[in-house]
């Protein structure tokens, strides 16, 4: 059994040889996409600046826009006393500034982290959770959120999201050049090791968006793990965050604001559509790992 601090490195270990792993895989998937049909990686470069500022954007606003996306409203503290004050003190063992706190006027057990940064971070929360879970269960949830702004995971996931854009952006364009023109010819392509190139850039033009977001969507499940252990080093208690979390698998209501862009970011999926699917094929398309497993491993923490 490993203790919180052990289980907090581990998953830092695991998500970092991901996405480590994530980063070398869109390169040379971009470049033999890129050589496959342009004869060189000149494209590549293209596709990173046009994806990455499309990004960069969406990174720099991305608080205004979900919480607007969200219809959250700003938590008062004398009505949401125990959320704001549970908020406030986590903040100050985390040692990070106190995030801005929302509520999303719905019955539904759910909350979710955004913001750059820990110096503009949010945390919201539904009406339902915050009225359903006692004061230390509450606590696990705000720590889990308070984590994931600790641990930059909005940031690392931004980062993540320009990577699967330049692959998605760079397939889309050579499949169009493919019908409109074909490729460049290369005095490379006679040899049998440019042909091979050529080959294995054809098929990742095909499989490659897929198998980016199947790495995204297993770096977003790696950081949940993260943040229940990072959550638990906070409050020194994995049965508070455990118990929520079981009542929010109990709780089978839809967040009715919740989309598939925004999914990923809550702490539990707010469109309760995992219930329907079973078998690890449908796992490798969730954005979050069983919460089962997640209680499992909590309740292993000492």
């Amino acid at each position: 059994m490993l203790n919180i601090y052990e289980q907090v490195d581990r998953n830092k270990q695991k998500s970092t040889l991901i996405i480590m792993g994530f980063i070398a895989f869109v390169f040379a998937a971009a470049y033999l996409m890129s050589y496959a049909f342009n004869g060189d990686g000149s494209l590549l470069g293209f596709a990173l600046i046009i994806s990455g500022g499309m990004s960069f954007t969406s990174y720099y606003y991305s608080d205004r826009m979900i919480l607007s996306l969200s219809k959250a409203k700003p938590a008062i503290r004398e009505e949401y006393f125990n959320y704001y004050t549970v908020a406030e003190n986590l903040s100050m063992a985390a040692n990070i500034p106190m995030p801005r706190l929302y509520v999303i006027e719905d019955t539904a057990m759910n909350a979710f982290a955004t913001g750059r940064d820990p110096n503009h971070a949010v945390i919201c929360a539904t009406t339902g959770i915050i009225s359903r879970l006692n004061r230390t269960e509450l606590e696990g949830v705000i720590a889990h959120e308070l984590s994931h702004i600790r641990n930059y995971d909005i940031r690392l996931m931004s980062l993540v999201t320009v990577l699967v854009g330049v692959i998605t952006l760079l397939a889309d364009w050579l499949m169009r050049a493919s019908f409109f023109g074909g490729r460049r010819r290369n005095d490379n392509d006679n040899s049998q090791l440019g042909a091979i190139m050529v080959i294995i850039g054809l098929v990742l033009t095909l499989l490659s968006p897929v198998i980016a977001q199947l790495i995204q969507l297993t770096i977003s499940r790696k950081r949940e793990f993260l943040a229940d252990a990072s959550a638990v080093a906070l409050t020194k208690y994995p049965e508070g965050l455990a118990k929520a979390l079981e009542k929010i698998s109990q709780d089978g209501e839809p967040l009715e604001v919740a989309n598939k862009a925004t999914a990923h970011l809550y702490i539990a999926n707010p469109l309760k559509n995992q219930k329907n699917s079973v078998g690890w094929f449908a796992q490798m398309f969730s954005t979050h790992p069983p919460i089962e497993e997640r209680i499992a491993t909590l309740r292993s923490m000492r």
